[in-house]
């Protein structure tokens, strides 16, 4: 019998004094549970939970292994009838508008009425998939008791982690190899799981940072296992000011720590000493090569041998782009047997690991090919290499993929995905779990709407009622053999096999051989990998350029090329075959990772989200073009998600109407002026009781759904526009926007925390913003001008006022925008007010003083008196 420690599980609590030892509930309760909106949610399976219970097991089928939740009816019956009510609204305001074409300008009446009409439908088609929201809360205990086994083995189903990365210092190497270390600790059985890093740069600084991770972990590992340590990143871990203490040996707990602490202190330093070692290195051995010589300043290995990557000096076969593949497995297969570590000893082991299991996970290294005149597909390339890589050495029938600067936060992620793609009701037929986005170091407030809860907690939870959520990218769990295009089990008949037609995959038999063999989830023993050179030719081969030619990788197999967003499209493709996915979300949330605060890297990465969406919808993969096996609410919500930025185009009209307030007279868009008023009002407020309503039951906070408002406005005026003008280049047959990958930074070092939320990053996306935000400054100011110049009528003031509360609406909604605009000065919002206000009155005076230039005889008190009578 192995100990729990050995095990990697954690033993009972104790209480201690210590708030390094804080006691955390680690029942199944604590791990799921729902937050604010508890009360809101009920059980929707009692009838399949209770027929389970009865049978026993007796019929041979698995416990059912998650549980299904749905809103309480009054709750959601009232939100679906707030839709209907204001659809209804929306409709007859629309009839009514075209049954009195009456307005000072046509020609701007009609862009108005469309505009109306277009956001009527954006509204619509964005409520729809939201009517039935459900959450899926899986039983990892029950998971446990079907395929733990009494001797610490386990018979669940073998696994590859994918992590991608480009550029150690865009995508800081200190995030990558954390993210590394939470895989290589997290709790899934040791002999069933293999990670693979996919270094798209070919950077020898990525290769050297993970041998001295896999250095590291030998420690780091077995310190989680002992002491149940929850998250297992060790930055974020080491960072935390209360650790929750869930391992059973207490007692050692803490002259562990602080070892471990200065261990990981050290490991730190090795990696920033990387940057220099490998220069200096190679300066040595380049000194040596010219004495011989040599030609290029090649970067050298450890080992003493030229690092067949990237060099720091470009050379040809050696620079971003044209460099060899590269496969190295840093860490090996583990045995199956639990492996016990040694004593604590000054020579050998620091800490003492003799009850636990000291096994490493299998660690993969893998750049792929790249020679110039060849389209890369970023990403999306770089995850369909690791696919066939992967196949070739553990070909797990599942794979979990997410980026860099994603660690694993609650170490029972693997597992609670694995209750959906197993389970016995329609695990078959699921594709993929996807898991929300959670993020460390975004500012209290939000202010760039990072945390993105109105998707997360909203919009996803929607399409978890219908077909399941859509792929962002990260945190997702997939069925291999889906990747590889089969249909679900659902939609193949008994006779079909999975591999229909091998020509699609290329011409490597030993790949296409191992198709087969992906498709049975069940097999839960990793094949012994083989590094003798057939083996390694076949891993060359299947990394090399050419590979794809004449297969329908990039198209019906692995990730899809030739869109910005290929984690979106990717998911669509799966959707629109017939599978479903399921949304996972957890307590503690399975990871976490680092957003960009700085508001001009965060404009860039919704560019590029928005772009790319909107490249599907006017691609082959559009929705309204997908097949019958889509459900009809899943094409909703695809092409609501696809065509969004299109509504930029008359957000940003709305934005510039004040300009109306600059000229002389009254200017009417839609008369009769009073019940256009009422009618906007009431669309206007139906939408924000609506809204509250969702909060509730999404569990989320005003402040949630109000940055999710100002950043909408803030995007529609500037990101969206660019978007949309990136998809009419690339129809034009153009190259289209050049789309940046966004930085993510260290938040570590000698600047203050948030520093980079008050930089200030001038490019032109930023233009459009600036300019509606200056047009309603001076409509605001042009409007105190004309009182002060002409005095108002009571009935002037109140037709005024809706006019100016436009404005002033738009200036909140940008508040954010104009906060990251003014910098540094950003930390104290009282002087931006001061500024408008400022500017409001400048603007008056300048208004008034042009007025008195150009009528040349305005007596001086009508420049100084307000009258409204």
């Amino acid at each position: 019998m192995v100990s729990p420690a050995a095990r990697g599980g954690g033993g009972g609590n104790a209480g201690l004094a210590d708030p390094l030892l804080a006691i955390s509930d680690d029942s199944e309760g604590a791990r799921h549970v729902f937050g604010a909106k508890a009360k809101h949610w009920v059980p929707a399976d009692e009838k399949e939970m209770a027929a389970s219970r009865e049978c026993g097991g007796e019929d041979g089928g698995r416990p059912l292994l998650y549980r299904t939740f749905k809103v309480k009816g009054m709750l959601v019956n009232t939100y679906r009838l707030l839709n209907l009510a204001r659809l209804t609204a929306v409709m007859v305001f629309f009839a009514w508008r075209v049954q009195h074409r009456d307005s000072d300008a046509m020609w701007l009446w009609w862009i108005s009425v469309v505009g109306d009409f277009w956001f009527g439908l954006s509204w619509w088609l964005n409520q729809v998939p939201k009517l039935n929201p459900t959450i899926c809360i899986p039983t990892i205990s029950l998971l446990r008791q079907q395929f733990d086994l009494p001797d610490g083995g386990s018979n669940l189903p073998i696994l590859d982690v994918f992590i991608s990365t480009v550029d150690p210092v865009e995508e800081p190497m200190l995030h990558t190899m954390n993210s590394i270390l939470s895989i290589l600790a997290t709790d899934y059985p040791v002999d069933k799981y293999a990670t693979y890093l996919s270094d798209d740069g070919g950077s020898l600084l990525h290769y050297d940072g993970l041998v001295e991770t896999a250095k590291f972990a030998a420690l780091w590992v077995p310190f989680c296992r002992k002491h149940g340590v929850e998250p297992r990143a060790p930055e974020s871990y080491f960072g935390m000011k209360i650790r929750p203490y869930t391992g059973n040996m207490p007692e050692e707990f803490l002259d562990d720590h602080r070892r471990l602490r200065r261990e990981y202190e050290e490991f730190r330093t090795r990696l920033d000493a990387l940057f220099t070692v490998i220069p200096q290195r190679s300066e040595a051995h380049g000194r040596q090569d010219a004495k011989q010589g040599g030609g290029a300043k090649a970067t050298w290995m450890a080992d003493g041998t030229q690092w067949p990557g990237t060099w720091t000096e470009p050379a040809d076969g050696h620079r971003k782009g044209d460099h060899a593949g590269i496969v190295q497995v840093m860490l090996s297969q583990p045995s199956t047997e639990p492996q016990l570590g040694a004593p604590a000893s000054p020579d050998d082991s620091p800490l003492d690991f003799s009850a636990v299991d000291v096994r490493l996970p299998m660690l993969v290294y893998v750049s792929r090919e790249k020679r110039p005149g060849y389209d890369h597909q970023k990403k999306a390339g770089a995850l369909n290499v690791q696919l066939r890589v992967s196949a070739l050495l553990s070909n797990a029938p599942f794979i979990i993929n997410f980026d860099c600067d994603h660690y694993i936060n609650n170490s029972q992620a693997f597992r609670a995905a694995m209750c959906f793609m197993i389970d016995r009701r329609d695990g078959d037929n699921i594709a993929f779990v996807q898991f929300p986005q959670r993020f460390d170091d975004v500012d209290p407030t939000d202010r760039y709407a990072n945390h993105n809860r109105m998707f997360f907690d909203a919009t996803m939870l929607g399409m978890n009622g219908i077909q399941g959520p859509s792929y962002v990218g990260t945190g997702s769990m997939f069925r291999r053999v889906a990747l590889y295009g089969a249909d679900p089990p659902r939609w193949r008949p008994d006779d079909v096999k999975v591999l229909e037609n091998p020509n699609k995959f290329g011409t490597s038999m030993t790949f296409i051989n191992s198709i087969p063999v992906a498709a049975n989830q069940e097999r839960s023993v990793m094949s012994p990998v083989s590094l003798e050179e057939p083996a390694t030719t076949e891993m060359a081969d299947v990394m090399t350029c050419a590979y794809e030619d004449g297969t329908e990788w990039g198209d019906g197999v692995g990730w899809v090329y030739d869109m910005a967003t290929e984690d979106a499209v990717t998911g669509f493709r799966l959707h629109r075959t017939g599978w479903r996915s399921m949304y996972c979300d957890m307590e503690p949330p399975a990871f976490r990772g680092t957003a960009p605060i700085n508001m001009t890297e965060r404009m860039y990465q919704i560019l590029r989200w928005s772009g790319g969406s909107l490249e599907v919808f006017f691609s082959r993969f559009c929705p309204l073009l997908a097949g019958g096996r889509l459900h009809p609410m899943q094409r909703v919500a695809y092409t609501n998600m696809t065509f969004y930025p299109l509504s930029a185009l008359f957000v940003v009209c709305y934005h510039l109407l004040p300009l109306m307030w600059v000229f002389n007279g009254r200017f009417y868009i839609q008369k009769p002026y009073p019940t256009y008023v009422m009618y906007v009002l009431v669309i206007i407020v139906s939408n924000e009781v609506i809204g509250m309503v969702e909060i509730v039951w999404a569990g989320l906070t005003l402040l949630d759904w109000f940055r999710n408002e100002q950043f909408y406005m803030i995007c529609a005026t500037g990101v969206y526009p660019t978007a949309v003008l990136h998809v009419v280049l690339r129809s034009l047959g153009l190259k289209g926007m050049s789309f940046k990958m966004t930085a993510k930074q260290l938040t570590t070092g000698a600047r203050e925390r948030f520093a980079e939320l008050y930089d200030v990053q001038w490019a032109p996306l930023l233009i459009p913003t600036l300019v509606v935000i200056a047009v309603n400054v001076v409509a605001i100011g042009a409007a105190v001008g004309k009182a002060v110049t002409w005095g108002w009528s009571a009935g002037q003031v109140v037709e005024a006022a809706s006019g100016l509360m436009f404005n002033v609406w738009i200036l909140l909604m940008f508040y954010p925008f104009a906060l990251g605009v003014i910098g540094r000065w950003g930390k104290r919002p009282y002087v931006l007010f001061a500024m408008f206000m400022a500017a409001f009155a400048a603007i008056a005076a300048v208004y008034v003083a042009v007025l008195a230039a150009l009528a040349g005889n305005l007596p001086y008190f009508q420049l100084v008196h307000w009258s409204v009578g």
